[in-house]
């Protein structure tokens, strides 16, 4: 055993006694093979409902770590910081605004709603998209009634995949198609494991954080999403080193894509 090898399994083991998780050979099985690179658990944090402030979210791109911004599309400020985020050097996401089971809430401009034909669909995405440069990928922003039907999901991918992105599922209801509409279709895609900022308190979010820990530790990786609250920078800038002490890395999440197909080829 060379010293490399040594000190994955070191860590692995350190890992799986700190958090408690069984399974760990699994994740770090693949040695000096070619899925090398991805031995390591990968964490992507996505930082959702980017297009209202300059000052919020500075603050994340402040924090130097890597982060992934999904950007609200036609807002004012949505296309100068789509262009700030990627010029700073992190990835842009398209965070589209969906239909929600209550109808008294309003998703936003650019929003798809049922019963839109496939040529309306990808207008408003067209539209949408160029509100938001740079855009790699999409995820829903609501869409708890809009993600559980099939065919206009379908309709969706059908766009996402002819331009070469690809797809986080929110998860916003345990009923949606989604992600298994992305699968179908052959768009990349994931979904996320952790609402981070469901309850807005630093001290939860940080048990968000180590849960996230937990979950890329079983899996080999774990999306969480985060909102750009000052409770969930504050967060994220207290909890960026435990990240490393846990020998997890932090990815934009494309980075969690592709290693999730290289281990399934």
């Amino acid at each position: 055993m060379d010293r490399r090898e040594f000190l994955i399994r070191s860590v692995s083991f350190a890992a799986g006694s700190f958090f408690g998780i069984g399974g760990f050979s699994r994740v770090f099985a693949c040695g000096e093979s070619d899925l090398a690179p991805f031995c390591s658990p990968r964490i992507a944090l996505i930082i959702d409902d980017i297009g209202f402030s300059f000052y919020r979210t500075r603050q994340f791109l402040d924090l130097e770590i890597p982060l992934t911004f999904s950007v609200l599309p036609r807002l004012k400020k949505s296309r100068d910081l789509a262009i700030e985020i990627h010029d700073r050097g992190h990835e842009v996401m398209l965070h589209q605004p969906m239909e929600p089971s209550n109808p008294e809430i309003d998703p936003g401009p650019g929003a798809l709603y049922l019963g839109f034909s496939g040529e309306k669909i990808a207008r408003v995405l067209e539209r949408n998209f160029e509100s938001v440069p740079f855009a790699v990928g999409v995820n829903n922003h609501m869409g708890s009634r809009y993600t559980e039907c099939r065919d206009d999901v379908n309709e969706v991918m059908k766009v996402i995949n002819g331009d070469g992105l690809f797809f986080i599922d929110s998860l916003t209801t345990n009923r949606s198609t989604a992600f298994a509409a992305a699968r179908r279709l052959h768009v990349p895609s994931a979904c996320r494991n952790r609402f981070l900022d469901n309850n807005p308190v630093e001290s939860d979010i940080h048990v968000q954080l180590r849960r996230l820990i937990r979950c890329a530790f079983k899996y080999g990786h774990a999306i969480g999403i985060g909102h750009p609250y000052s409770e969930t920078v504050r967060a994220l800038s207290r909890f960026a080193g435990e990240f490393k002490k846990c020998g997890v890395s932090l990815v934009p999440v494309s980075k969690i894509l592709i290693a999730q197909d290289a281990t399934q080829t």
